[in-house]
């Protein structure tokens, strides 16, 4: 099952941009393109859409664009998952995209990877916050408060948490790790214990927001596995 996914931007070598890496993932689906508001609601009033990517900045459509705009969205279409792909670095309207409900704000200088993870991120419920961005997270977490900082995974609970919120499934991190998927199921659960969380879209929250998970070299699209997350970290312990 592939994730389907509309691209809205009015500069048109972005929009090509976009479709172009997102359509070499294999779980993906570009199955529509906007260059305004209007276009938007046109797509979504036809085709069947998970996600939206779409600028901030993208005036002419009668939705308008900006705050406005995915205001309007989130009002008629309140299941669908908006990541907003934009210029902008202003943490505070970032903050305020955020509170609207939009599932990733990515900055357009962030690796082409960032988006894909981004993608499946959002998919999952989580929130994804551009590294471009961490002002604007650390913001957001610190108003919805923290979890206590005592909490401390081990090595190898840390290791398999960065693997699976970087995009590996239980297999593939057994596969990685050579260690069997029961071990690595026990693992997750036991981290995930710790913490205090009882979903993944839980853990893939926590882990974004609280900055455990700072996908800062995401793999090529060549090099992804059947859950095309996979990033390099190097942080092992989970602190906050």
């Amino acid at each position: 099952m592939k994730i389907n996914i509309i691209v809205a931007d009015d500069h048109p070598a972005v929009l090509l941009g976009i479709t172009h890496e997102l359509a070499a993932i294999p779980t993906l689906e570009i199955v529509g393109q906007a260059k305004n508001s209007t276009e938007v609601i046109e797509l979504l009033s036809t085709l069947s859409c998970d996600i939206l990517i779409t600028d901030y900045v993208m005036p002419g459509g009668s939705a308008g664009d900006g705050i406005a705009m995915l205001s309007f969205l989130r009002r008629r279409y309140p299941d669908l998952k908006i990541i907003v792909f934009t210029t902008i670095n202003n943490p505070a309207i970032v903050a305020e995209i955020l509170k609207l409900g939009v599932g990733s704000v990515l900055n357009k200088v962030d690796d082409v990877g960032h988006l894909i993870s981004a993608v499946h991120a959002v998919y999952a419920g989580a929130t994804y916050i551009s590294p471009q961005l961490k002002a604007a997270a650390q913001q957001l977490s610190h108003n919805n408060g923290s979890r206590s900082s005592n909490y401390k995974l081990t090595r190898r609970e840390s290791e398999v948490i960065r693997l699976y919120v970087s995009g590996l499934s239980v297999n593939n991190i057994a596969n990685q790790l050579k260690r069997t998927k029961q071990t690595v199921s026990s693992q997750k659960a036991s981290a995930m214990r710790k913490l205090g969380l009882t979903r993944d879209a839980d853990l893939f929250r926590f882990a974004y927001e609280t900055g455990i998970v700072d996908s800062g070299q995401p793999v090529e699209a060549t090099s992804i596995p059947e859950n095309p997350l996979a990033s390099s970290k190097e942080k092992l312990y989970v602190t906050h």
